[in-house]
């Protein structure tokens, strides 16, 4: 009688593991297929991957440059036509030329870093895009004190 519980045992814990492997490859095929891709736009069309770039913390006199990455998932070329900072201490920069249907582009920035403490700026962006024609990207962070300057006052002649 013990063996025949014991043989009943090993094969429900037999069949039992393979239905387990059998059930996570299924759930792996599903996930897999459920992966979104960005429709296509009729016209141009301007996807970006972040719209706000965080630099954190950073170094008085840090290097201030960063890339806004984005996508003309449309289905004609996309033309960044203008980009404009909020004020003079960021400095955007735009593609020349066309970006082509599926094609990469970015919008450079440049943050004057010589500035102390924390920031949030914006970056208008005018394009082609339809219904996207104006676009606001944002850029945050905090700079640090310069070290060598901290807590000496100037001097009075």
């Amino acid at each position: 009688m013990k063996k025949v519980i014991l043989f009943a045992a090993i094969a429900f814990f037999g069949i039992a593991t393979i239905n387990a492997q059998t059930v996570k490859k299924v759930a792996k095929k599903e996930t897999t297929q459920t992966i979104s891709v960005t429709p296509k736009v009729d016209g141009a069309a301007i996807k970006f991957e972040n719209e706000t770039i965080d630099y954190g913390t950073i170094q008085h006199n840090a290097d201030g440059k960063r890339e806004f990455v984005f996508v003309n998932n449309g289905t004609k070329p996309l033309t960044i036509e203008s980009t404009q900072g909020s004020c003079g201490c960021t400095v955007p920069s735009k593609p020349e030329g066309a970006i082509a249907p599926g094609g990469k582009g970015t919008i450079g920035v440049k943050y004057d870093t010589s500035r102390v403490g924390p920031f949030t700026k914006t970056v208008t962006v005018r394009s082609n895009a339809v219904g996207q024609e104006t676009k606001v990207l944002t850029i945050k962070g905090t700079v640090l004190a310069d070290p060598a300057t901290e807590g000496t006052a100037p001097v009075k002649s």
